[in-house]
C-alpha cells in the first residue's frame, strides 16, 4: 500500500511567512499535507517533515535542528533563498535532510519532500549558487512576506525584519551571508521605499507592520 500524504509542519518566526508556504502547498494536499505551522513555537504534531523557513532566522551550524523536530524524529529540510554552496554543506552535514530553494514552485517542493521521505539528500540545483537567481524580482510568484505589498523585495524585507529584531549591520551581514557593502545597499534601498531615514524610525515602521517575530502555534488537523 503506498504511503499517504507527507504531513508536513512550516516554521518559521513570522506567521505571514509560515502562513503563506502553507497556502501554495494546500492545492497539493494529496501529496503533502501542511498539519501544523509555528511561528516561534516547536512543532507539537506527529509529522514527517518540518520545514524551515529562513526569512529573517539563523542559518547554518547555528539552526538548532533538534529544537525543530522535539522528539517526533521528524526530518528538518531548510527553505532558503541563500543557497551558497557551503552553507548548504554545513547545514546538511550538521543533521538537515535537506535543502530547498525558496525559487521552486509548490510542484518541486513536493516532488523533493518525497525524495526526502524515501531517504534522499535533497540539496539545491548546482545552477542555483549564492543568492537565488531573480530572487528579487518576484512579481507573479506565490511566495509571501512581510513588506511584500509594501514594494520591497524579499531581501529586503529580512534585512528590515532583523534590523527590526535589533541586529546591527555586522550581525546581520554574517546571518545573512553578505557583504557590510551589500547589507547598506539594501538598507538604503528598503529606507526609501518605506519613508524613513533612521535606523530608529526603520526599527518603528518594522514594529506597525508585522516585522517582529510572533509566537504562534496553529494545528490544522
Amino acid at each position: 500500500m503506498p504511503p499517504g500524504p507527507i504531513r508536513l509542519a512550516v516554521v518559521n518566526d513570522y506567521e505571514l511567512v509560515v502562513a503563506g508556504v502553507a497556502a501554495m502547498m494546500a492545492p497539493l494536499s494529496d501529496q503533502v499535507r501542511v498539519v501544523e505551522i509555528d511561528s516561534g513555537l516547536p512543532v507539537r504534531s506527529d509529522v514527517d517533515v518540518v520545514l524551515y523557513d529562513t526569512f529573517a532566522q539563523v542559518q547554518g551550524e547555528r539552526i538548532e535542528l533538534e529544537s525543530l523536530v522535539a522528539e517526533s524524529g521528524a526530518k528538518v529540510v531548510v527553505y532558503s533563498w541563500t543557497t551558497d554552496a557551503h552553507l548548504v554543506e554545513e547545514t546538511l552535514r550538521r543533521g538537515a535532510a535537506g535543502y530547498l530553494s525558496k525559487g521552486l514552485g509548490a510542484e518541486a517542493i513536493a516532488a523533493a519532500l518525497e525524495k526526502v521521505r524515501a531517504g534522499e539528500l535533497v540539496r539545491p540545483d548546482a545552477s542555483a549558487e549564492g543568492w537565488c537567481h531573480g530572487a528579487d524580482d518576484l512579481e507573479g510568484q506565490e511566495t509571501v512576506w512581510p513588506g511584500k505589498d509594501h514594494g520591497l523585495t524579499p531581501r529586503e524585507s529580512e534585512i528590515l525584519a532583523l534590523i527590526t529584531q535589533g541586529l546591527s549591520n555586522r550581525e546581520i551581514a554574517a546571518q545573512t551571508f553578505l557583504s557590510i557593502n551589500s547589507v547598506k545597499t539594501y538598507i538604503r534601498t528598503a529606507y526609501r521605499k518605506v519613508g524613513v531615514a533612521r535606523r530608529s524610525q526603520a526599527v518603528g515602521w518594522g514594529m506597525r507592520h508585522g516585522f517582529a517575530p510572533d509566537r504562534v502555534r496553529r494545528i490544522l488537523e
